[in-house]
């Protein structure tokens, strides 16, 4: 990866890796599908002022619209309600291993659609490693209490990195040459119409934030956890391939160590420098592999797919 993709993915890390903080404190006032509902609702309205600023020329709804509907579902308003449910009993130490098997997911279904991102020993074995080294991160916040008989919760869980992983394939084959904000946006108001659709039948009676933190979890979530970080995913996405850029999410546990002991204080044990290395060189060493050059794809054969 370039430089700047470099920066865009530790940027994206930092982002994404304090969204569970935030999903956390949502929940604990209203529901996971009004805390998504209003996620996404702010999302959508960040990214159609984007579009409005930079006069983006928009693609022929008639065409593209189902590719958007499917993202909007499988890349936002589904994962975001089975890792909201998922938190109201899972540890974060447990979410946040079962959330960096994304880009497992991905390396499995990946080579099926996409010929460059096949599947090698340097590939498989740097997302072990990266893999592992989550698990060797979080594994004292585990011990402390991990709810490991939460058979419901981790199913989520993993039902929720399974489509992230189809979803990013998804968006590669069939969003090339689209505009970013364009992307995000599209998915945006898909799931902002599904969520307002189902949100009365979900939760009943509907309950409203009412307390500021709530309300700047809902901020956080919606400007910089899904209408910033979706913009610089998808250009992730496209630069790098869906494997390498779902490998984010190995990103997530140890930004939130570092923060602890940043702005908490908390004191760094030998397993989160272990894990923290393990993470890093699992990221280093898929990226090191070098995929065969991709045929040129045009929005004219984009949209042919």
């Amino acid at each position: 990866m370039t430089l700047k993709n470099w920066l865009i993915f530790l940027a994206l890390g930092t982002i994404w890796g304090s969204s569970f903080l935030w999903i956390k404190v949502g929940v604990g006032e209203i529901g996971p599908f009004m805390l998504v509902t209003l996620r996404v609702v702010v999302a959508f309205t960040a990214l159609a002022l984007v579009i409005a600023r930079k006069r983006t020329i928009l693609p022929d709804l008639r065409r593209t619209w189902w590719i958007f509907a499917v993202l909007g579902l499988f890349n936002l308003a589904v994962p975001f309600v089975l890792i909201s449910t998922a938190e109201q009993s899972l540890s974060s130490g447990l979410a946040a291993i079962l959330n960096a098997t994304v880009p497992l997911f991905t390396l499995v279904i990946a080579p099926f659609f996409i010929s460059e991102e096949r599947m090698t020993l340097p590939r498989l074995g740097g997302l072990l490693v990266g893999f592992a080294g989550v698990v060797v991160l979080m594994s004292d916040e585990l011990r402390a209490g991990a709810n490991w008989g939460d058979l419901k919760g981790q199913a989520l869980m993993l039902l929720a990195t399974f489509s992230y992983g189809a979803a990013s394939v998804f968006a590669r084959l069939k969003t090339r040459g689209m505009p970013v904000e364009v992307q995000a946006g599209g998915q945006a108001l898909f799931a902002s119409l599904a969520m307002l659709a189902i949100l009365p039948f979900a939760e009943n009676p509907l309950v409203f934030p009412r307390l500021p933190i709530t309300w700047l979890a809902v901020l956080w979530l919606g400007v910089l956890g899904t209408c910033l970080a979706t913009l610089m995913y998808y250009y992730l996405l496209h630069e790098v391939g869906p494997t390498r850029a779902t490998l984010v999410t190995y990103l997530f546990p140890l930004v939130g160590v570092v923060l602890g002991a940043v702005f908490l204080r908390e004191r760094l044990q030998v397993w989160h420098l272990l894990g923290g290395a393990m993470i890093l060189s699992g990221i280093v060493l898929v990226n090191r592999y070098k995929p065969p050059a991709a045929v040129a794809v045009t929005p004219e054969t984009a949209q042919a797919d």
